[in-house]
């Protein structure tokens, strides 16, 4: 992933299941190739594959599993997202938690078949722990402000500013995102000014009566 950047969490909502994602996904294509932007997106697991094939963006996975390929129906191994197309994946997410030593196990794995890790922390404390563990992302993402209409970087920057802090304190050569409630260019540039690299976010643009005019909005705060 090239930094700053913004990462784009299609989640499983409505509006991009099946062809009108595949759709979308062609027209953020279109934003970064206009913009010159680095955007990645992070479709549902069943849309890995055809969308890594549609667009030439960095395609992310939601999800991944300490499983190993073989007898594991239901479960995603890191190798299965690998042959999917995608270039790395979101990790304990606030709506899919994943247990301390389950990380433990997928992010080398992950990390040792070339996918990139975006770890998921909702605080300062669970972001410093989560470095030890050399993701090469870490998103700040209070999940009370996910979905909502204030960006964390206006409800709590100092989430994010210190968050930004303990992680290179613990780990600087973890790459550092926030999210919740980032739907604006301002929100992106404030963002990048309290440290990050860039922000995670999802309802701001999928949701968005028109999402590839709120891309476009977001990715000026990047400059």
């Amino acid at each position: 992933m090239r930094l700053p950047a913004v990462v784009l969490n299609f989640k499983t909502y409505p509006e991009i299941l099946g062809k009108k994602g595949w759709d979308l996904a062609k027209r953020f294509a279109a934003v970064a190739d206009d913009t010159g932007a680095s955007i990645v997106l992070c479709p549902p697991t069943a849309d890995i594959a055809h969308v890594a094939k549609l667009i030439h963006l960095p395609v992310f996975a939601q999800h991944v599993d300490a499983v190993d390929p073989g007898q594991t129906t239901g479960w995603t191994p890191p190798e299965s997202l690998l042959e999917a197309g995608a270039a790395g994946t979101l990790i304990n997410h606030s709506e899919r938690k994943v247990a301390w030593e389950e990380m433990a196990k997928s992010i080398p794995r992950c990390q040792a078949i070339g996918l990139e890790v975006i770890a998921c922390a909702d605080d300062v404390a669970e972001a410093e722990t989560l470095a030890k563990l050399s993701p090469e992302y870490i998103a700040i993402e209070p999940p009370e402000l996910i979905g909502g209409d204030v960006s964390v970087t206006t409800a709590k920057p100092e989430v994010v500013s210190r968050a930004v802090d303990r992680i290179r304190g613990a780990n600087p050569r973890v790459a550092v995102l926030c999210g919740a409630g980032v739907k604006t260019r301002r929100d992106v540039a404030k963002a990048l000014e309290l440290g990050t690299s860039g922000v995670l976010l999802a309802s701001g643009v999928v949701k968005a009566k028109d999402p590839e005019k709120a891309l476009r909005d977001l990715v000026k705060g990047l400059h």
